[in-house]
Parts: C-alpha cells; sequence; structure tokens
C-alpha cells in the first residue's frame, strides 16, 4: 500500500528536481555570443599580447567583407599590428581602433583574425567593440555592455584579465609612426634632398668655368707683360745703335 503511495510522490519530487536544475542550467548559461575574443596571456600589464577574434557569419546570402573593432581604454591603434586574416584581409588603424578586411568571404564562412598588443592596460576586463559587415551591406553592431546586470542583446566582447603581476608597469606612449606619418614622412636631414642632387652638377659646372675664366685672365696677362717686356728690349737697342752712330 505504502508503496503505491510513495511512488507518484518519487516521480513528482524528481520531475521537480529535473525542472528546478534545467532552471537553473538555463539561468547560468551566458546568451550565445555572435562576436568572440579571447587571449594568450589574458593579465593585466602583460606585454606582446595575441588576441584572437570570432565573428560568426549570421547572413545567409553574402559573406564578411570587414570587420570594425574598437579598442578599449588603453590600448592606442599604433600598439596593434595584425599576425592573422582572412587571405588577401589587410589591417588600417582607424582614431580609435582600426579595420581589418577585404575580399568577401564564402556566404557562411566565420571571419578570424589575430592581432599583437603592445601591452594590455591594467584593468579587470576590456570590451571590444565590433561592428561586422557584409558583402551585401548588411551591417551587424556587437557593442552593447552589460548595464544593470541584464545580458545585451548583441554585447560587445568582452576579455578578462587575471590581476597584474607583481612590479609589472605601464609602458610609455608607443612611438610607432602614424598612419598620416607614415604617408607623409619628413626627409631625413642627413640625405640629400632632390634640389641639392640637382644643384651638384651646376655648382661643378660653376667651379669650371670660374677656373677656365681664371686661365684666360693669367694667359692674357702673361701675353702683356711679353709684349711690353719685348717693346722695352727694341727701344733698348735702338737708342744703344744710336749712340754709337
Amino acid at each position: 500500500m505504502s508503496t503505491h503511495v510513495l511512488a507518484p510522490a518519487g516521480r513528482r519530487v524528481a520531475l521537480a528536481g529535473a525542472a528546478a536544475l534545467t532552471a537553473t542550467l538555463a539561468l547560468a548559461a551566458p546568451a550565445a555570443a555572435h562576436a568572440e575574443v579571447e587571449a594568450d596571456k589574458p593579465q593585466a600589464l602583460a606585454r606582446d599580447v595575441t588576441i584572437g577574434f570570432v565573428s560568426e557569419a549570421e547572413s545567409e546570402s553574402a559573406g564578411f567583407t570587414e570587420l570594425r573593432v574598437v579598442l578599449p581604454e588603453g590600448i592606442a591603434p599604433e600598439d596593434v599590428t595584425l599576425r592573422e586574416a582572412p587571405k588577401g584581409w589587410k589591417l588600417k588603424a582607424t582614431s580609435d581602433g582600426y579595420t581589418v578586411g577585404g575580399p568577401a568571404l564564402k556566404t557562411g564562412a566565420n571571419a578570424e583574425h589575430e592581432i599583437k598588443v603592445r601591452q594590455l592596460p591594467d584593468a579587470k576586463e576590456i570590451a571590444f567593440k565590433t561592428v561586422e559587415t557584409y558583402s551585401d551591406g548588411k551591417i551587424s553592431r556587437w557593442i552593447e555592455l552589460p548595464s544593470g546586470g541584464d545580458e545585451p542583446e548583441q554585447p560587445a566582447p568582452v576579455l578578462e584579465l587575471k590581476a597584474a603581476a607583481s612590479g609589472a608597469k605601464p609602458d610609455g606612449p608607443s612611438s610607432a609612426p602614424t598612419e598620416s606619418e607614415k604617408a607623409d614622412p619628413t626627409p631625413s636631414t642627413t640625405e640629400p634632398t632632390a634640389g641639392a642632387t640637382d644643384s651638384e652638377p651646376a655648382a661643378k659646372a660653376a667651379e669650371d668655368d670660374g677656373g677656365g675664366s681664371a686661365g684666360l685672365v693669367v694667359g692674357g696677362v702673361v701675353v702683356a707683360l711679353a709684349v711690353l717686356s719685348g717693346g722695352a728690349w727694341w727701344l733698348v737697342k735702338r737708342r744703344t745703335a744710336a749712340s754709337q752712330g
């Protein structure tokens, strides 16, 4: 009798427990991320860190052509170099981050790329707001940050960092040239400019011409002296002959 009474109760308890466990797992599981980030050294103030990004394809008719990433505070665009990217994709610095893009990827292919950062900032976590562009012009923005404990619908990729190592210090500003400096470099003071190079033959020609003019002057003086000497000798000879006569 007791067995028939307890069995249904046991099943109800088991079902209730399973439902509670399912609800707990559902609440604990993070929202599906379509833009993700990870690093080989996720630690504050770590140097020469490789950071990888994955943007999951959402379009069923177009492929990725470009990703625009906004760098977190503490990482300057000139501190970033491209390590890996889809074939033909190039990195270009912007005022607040960088873009990486090129030929359109196949429809359904994820966009993956890696950058190398000179040093990570001293923070607990850093966000990389990402804007994805497809070949058909569609734009997907993963730029939202958590607010008030609610998970955003399109969260920005966030990298959690461990505490900085003992004695770690932030580096000074990078001395790498900006894009404008690369495009219009300042001429070196140790190298001859085009004008100086062009003026060298002219200067040499002027020196040669000056030497020739000096030679003509000297030659003229010699001839004049010779004529004067010859005339003086002729006058002396004539006076001597006259005195003897």
